[in-house]
């Protein structure tokens, strides 16, 4: 048997190959679009993808299922199980619809399903065997079981706006829990993310686990009582990026082919086309644009998901590598549509305080703004501010007028400076950025 995994940081997520080196079969579970490292993989062990299948509809990613069954000729294998709303569709190769039980053989591995809703109601893990035994090897839980946490249940509603959904999918996950406890301790639990992923509340950074560990340490094997459960499991989840929204449908309905071509250089930036500026928060915040500042690093996904409207265009500002990766990491959330960029532009600079001079100000007679999450908030927070979540600016109301002063701050500088960036955007001229953010001011008290 081969097997290997592959992970995305930008995307917290991992797929997998799995092959058979004696008949040269593999399959690729939960691909993301870009398939070359899959292909580069089975052709280093002389492998052939013949079949392709996932675990669930991904909201938080662009699958590669089509990718492959399209380009690859690989025949998909995805779940019928997630009801009339949840049934994949629009697959033009070859393909099986899956349900518990049903078996996936490839070459002398097999992988069997179970079904494991609460994430989504399609949800499926697979039981990998080596048909040499009868002794499983481990289980493909994709947003299933974590390390140290299980999948949200509240992504229908809070992203794909399904109402009433998230109690059920608790509910469902409880019992699906339950389905473990047919199989023995060793099994290797391989998930579908890792730290960093908002498809959880408490991901461990661990790449791989086993079942007797989970039922020893993570909180979801703990608690016995389903109310208890579905309580602990819906609360303090983090807010989901506005983009999940489109994934959800772009995964169950199908997108476009990936395109690899060049982002172009532009002589001038287009009017009325949204700008994404990729440089670094100590340039754009010295050198300004009227361009969203979400710098390109491992947390660009994460941030730009917030502003993307899939019905528009983008541009970009940064340099040529960063922008190419810029592109190609959109399009691993179906994003295709950049239309060009700059290299730099000139601009003002953004007002900025340091946290021992903010101290010093009355902070009961000044405009501050939180951007930071929710849980944030809730846990400690100035008493004269006000909070808006970064990425829900551009769509919810500001508690300030445009030619107010405002103090804008997140928890250590990264996100007030994309807040700062949509607000100068909007039009807002008196804005102060805090430099360190709510965690230098804190530490300063001391």
């Amino acid at each position: 048997m081969y097997f290997k995994s592959f992970f995305n940081q930008q995307l917290a997520q991992m797929s997998y190959l799995v092959g058979c080196q004696k008949t040269g079969e593999a399959i690729i579970i939960d691909p993301l679009r870009d398939l070359k490292p899959y292909i580069e993989a089975a052709e280093q062990e002389g492998l052939t993808i013949i079949k392709v299948t996932e675990t669930h509809i991904h909201a938080d990613f662009a699958s590669g299922l089509r990718e492959a069954n399209e380009t690859l000729n690989a025949k998909a294998f995805v779940s019928v199980l997630g009801g009339e709303d949840w049934t994949y569709k629009n697959i033009n190769g070859e393909y099986e619809l899956l349900k518990e039980d049903d078996i996936i053989n490839v070459g002398n591995v097999k992988l069997k399903v179970i079904h494991t809703p609460g994430h989504t109601p399609e949800s499926i893990s697979f039981l990998l065997y080596d048909n040499a035994s009868d002794v499983p090897m481990g289980l493909f839980t994709g947003d299933f079981i974590f390390v140290g946490d299980v999948g949200r249940p509240d992504l229908l509603e809070e992203a794909a706006g399904i109402k009433d959904t998230t109690e059920i999918g608790a509910k469902a996950m409880f019992n699906s829990l339950k389905k473990m406890d047919e199989l023995p301790d060793y099994i290797q639990i391989w998930p579908g993310h890792g730290a960093g992923s908002a498809c959880g509340k408490s991901l461990g950074a661990v790449p791989v686990t086993t079942l007797g560990y989970e039922r020893e340490k993570s909180w979801a094997f703990q608690i016995k009582d389903e109310a208890t459960f579905v309580k602990t499991l819906t609360s303090e989840q983090p807010e989901p990026p506005y983009y999940f929204k489109e994934m959800k449908h772009i995964n169950r309905d199908g997108v476009a082919l990936i395109d690899n071509a060049i982002v172009p250089p532009l002589q001038n930036l287009y009017d009325g086309v949204k700008i994404i500026d990729l440089r670094a928060k100590e340039i754009f915040l010295d050198n300004l644009s009227d361009g969203i500042n979400v710098p390109y690093n491992s947390k660009f996904l994460g941030f730009v998901g917030w502003y993307l409207d899939y019905e528009a265009p983008i541009q970009l500002i940064g340099s040529f590598e960063d922008v190419q990766n810029a592109a190609n990491d959109l399009k691993l959330i179906g994003f295709d549509n950049v239309i060009g960029y700059v290299k730099n532009v000139t601009g003002g600079s953004m007002q900025q305080i340091e946290p021992q001079h903010f101290k010093s100000i009355d902070q009961t007679q000044i405009n501050i703004l939180d951007v930071r999450n929710n849980q944030e908030w809730q846990e400690s927070h100035f008493d004269n501010a006000k909070h808006v979540h970064f990425g829900k600016l551009e769509k919810e109301e500001i508690p300030f007028k445009k030619d107010e002063r405002i103090y804008v701050h997140c928890q250590s500088g990264v996100r007030s400076a994309i807040a700062v960036s949509v607000l100068h955007r909007l039009g807002y001229n008196d804005i102060i950025n805090i430099k360190g953010g709510y965690s230098a001011v804190k530490q300063y008290n001391r």
